[in-house]
């Protein structure tokens, strides 16, 4: 029987490919990574199968298991690519009975590899041999799905620069034959940093976005805690896989009271705390107990990723920002500064210290920190600074430090609130009462 409305049928098939492809691409490319041992083939094989979706979806409908009808279309197109290239004949003759064997009714059934090569792709695309920009552009394509034109926005950069990132990480890993594995033992632990550093970053580029007119960034938000809760499943005996998962929920609690529609930002003294999503705090806190658990079992101290979890943690308990445990925080950040020392760790050391012991004593570890030098370039070293000098009085400094701040941001949210604070800085005179017209 003809369809009453094949535009509309036609409509649903491509929405239907565009969904697919958002949803299916990086399960579809990891599980072809593992069949045929190459990336880029396994992305040619995957961008095949869904042209041929849009040739036939909208013709023939949707499948009820769009994922599974992709993915035996693409080793269809694998066995046909093997036996046209006479090149890759000892590889078809390796490949050939697995690839059979997926062109079965068998592919129709769950497979129980798939969180497997999920993990494989990740290690791949976060190995430490590559650049770290190069590997958050890899994992944001093969493992978060994003196309290359989302990935530049996201960054700010050109398309054709995401792409030239990727191709040459494509070719880094296969010159210097990477394996498409899990590593084990000691190499687990030190790929795993490079792997949680990445997931990190892309999810806090989208809690408190770089650059561009927007403060949030949700979908980076949502990929980030969506990779950490993968790792969480895949890898349940890492003890720094729960921290940061752990980490990621909490910090995610707080998303909805970051900016309303008439404060674009809003910082967390004076956010709505009944706004929190109590579901992710109790999900952030069951993985920080399980976090602490394996390294209570291990006879391991708590990981950097742990220890930031508590810190987030204290938060999540406190009723306000007047009821947070303040001195509790400054003795987790001297504990996370003496075991994994960083500026940006001192930087919020100074911060809760300053909040426990009083801003002057804030000051003096931001005056070290400056001193040295190493993030006279980081604006929020600044903003830091000018808020301190401001609560003990030296305003004309503030105003400086907030300036120079405002100068080094890229995020146009974040500029107009240090504008703000910029204002209200001048309106207050020397001896601390407004001053002049706009301070009545």
């Amino acid at each position: 029987m003809p369809r009453a409305d094949p535009a509309v049928d036609v409509r649903e098939g491509h929405a239907a490919v565009d969904a697919a492809c958002r949803l299916e691409w990086p399960r579809l490319v990891a599980a072809l990574t593992r069949l045929v041992g190459d990336i880029g083939l396994a992305e040619d094989l995957a961008q095949d199968a869904l042209v041929a979706a849009v040739q036939e979806w909208p013709r023939d409908g949707v499948p009820p298991r769009p994922g599974a009808w992709l993915m035996v279309t693409a080793r269809h197109r694998a066995l046909d690519r093997l036996r046209r290239d006479r090149a890759l004949a000892a590889k078809y003759a390796l490949l050939g009975a697995d690839l059979l064997r997926g062109v079965t009714e068998d592919v129709l059934e769950p497979d129980p590899s798939i969180g497997d090569d999920r993990l494989r792709m990740i290690f791949t695309a976060c190995h430490p041999v590559l650049a770290p920009a190069a590997r958050v552009a890899l994992t944001l394509r093969l493992v978060g799905g994003l196309t290359v034109e989302e990935i530049a926005r996201t960054y700010l950069v050109p398309p054709s620069t995401i792409a030239q990132r990727i191709v040459r990480a494509k070719r880094t890993i296969a010159t210097e034959r990477i394996p498409y594995v899990v590593p084990e033992g000691p190499e687990l632990a030190y790929r795993l940093d490079s792997v949680l550093d990445v997931v990190c970053l892309i999810f806090t580029e989208g809690y408190a976005a770089s650059a561009g007119d927007r403060w949030l960034r949700l979908d980076l938000v949502e990929e980030g805690l969506r990779l950490a809760r993968v790792l969480a499943r895949l890898l349940p005996d890492q003890p720094e896989v729960h921290g940061l998962a752990a980490l990621l929920e909490l910090q995610a609690s707080r998303v909805g009271a970051r900016s309303t529609p008439d404060t674009p930002v809003v910082l967390l003294g004076d956010q709505d705390r009944s706004a929190w999503d109590q579901l992710l705090i109790r999900r952030g806190f069951l993985a920080l107990h399980r976090a602490h658990a394996l390294t209570t079992e291990l006879g391991r101290p708590a990981g950097r990723f742990a220890l930031q979890a508590a810190i987030a943690a204290e938060h999540a308990v406190a009723r306000s920002a007047e009821h947070t445990n303040w001195p509790r925080l400054a003795t987790l950040y001297a504990i996370l500064a003496e075991r994994y020392p960083s500026p940006i760790v001192q930087l919020n050391r100074a911060v809760g210290v300053a909040m426990a012991d009083g801003p002057a004593a804030g000051l003096a570890l931001v005056e070290d920190l400056a001193g040295t030098g190493d993030v006279d370039g980081y604006y929020l070293l600044h903003a830091v600074r000018g808020d301190l000098l401001d609560r003990v009085g030296r305003r004309d400094e503030a105003l400086a430090e907030f300036e120079r701040a405002a100068g080094l941001t890229a995020n146009l949210t974040e500029q107009q609130l240090l504008r703000d604070r910029i204002a209200r800085c001048r309106a207050v005179g020397a001896d601390g009462l407004p001053s002049g017209r706009d301070g009545r």
